[in-house]
């Protein structure tokens, strides 16, 4: 099974958000249309990056990286 990891980008507040999953599809499916919580409230979401891992750890770790300060410095790279 393969995990990747995701950013989605909110046109309408200027916010990103990072996660990983095994199923980007119905991943983004569910930030958009059946989300809650934070997510919710910055719909539409678009994909503005992913990366794919073999294991889940692997794309753990990345992510806890782009959380990083460094990680958020590589975001912003993508939204300009």
């Amino acid at each position: 099974m393969k995990f990747t990891v995701y950013i989605l980008f909110s046109e309408s507040s200027g916010k990103h958000y990072t996660g990983f999953t095994s199923d980007l599809k119905t991943r983004l499916l569910s930030h958009n249309e059946f989300g809650h919580g934070w997510t919710a409230k910055y719909r539409p979401w678009k994909i503005i990056f992913t990366k794919d891992f073999e294991t889940k750890k692997e794309a753990m770790d990345f992510e806890k990286w782009l959380k990083s300060g460094v990680g958020r410095d590589f975001i912003k790279t993508l939204k300009k």
